[in-house]
């Protein structure tokens, strides 16, 4: 698991670089990984936010660097998950706490995944391009057509 304290900011958001803080930063493309074993279903009687989780791990980055023993947490995390949300009594904190350390562990948040020098790269917009009016057509719309003239 990576360090505590603030969550750094991706490597692209830096301003300086001349000094790795840590180990190599480990990138990884965003979406469901080429190859995932075969994994059983969620329970038909998990919480359906326990069964959407554990299915959304199967389309995590993260998840192509999962072994079995990751898969087999992962299905006990949405096992907990699923009878804190199906109890009567509510969430208990200390529960709520030690699941939140299970997930965490899976890097399953952004900021766990920085802590541990893992970045998914993100998608590129498709067919971004750049505005084809300039600034200046814009202002001189908003100011009637008006030009300048020295006369």
């Amino acid at each position: 698991m990576g360090t505590r304290g603030p969550i750094p900011e991706r490597s692209e958001a830096r301003r300086r670089r001349n000094k790795p803080d840590g180990p190599d930063l480990v990138q990884a493309s965003s979406g469901p990984p080429e190859e995932i074993p075969d994994l059983p279903e969620p329970d038909p009687l998990w919480h359906p936010i326990a069964a959407d989780w554990y299915l959304s791990l199967r389309e995590s980055g993260q998840s192509a660097f999962y072994e079995p023993s990751d898969w087999q947490m992962a299905r006990y995390a949405a096992h907990v998950m699923s009878q804190v949300l199906l109890s009567e009594r509510g969430p208990n904190g200390q529960l709520v706490a030690a699941l939140n350390s299970v997930m965490s562990s899976l890097l399953t948040t952004e900021g766990d995944r920085r802590r541990a020098r893992m970045e998914l790269e993100r998608k590129k917009p498709a067919g971004a391009q750049l505005a084809s009016v300039s600034p200046l057509d814009s202002y001189r719309d908003i100011a009637g057509g008006l030009t300048c003239s020295s006369t």
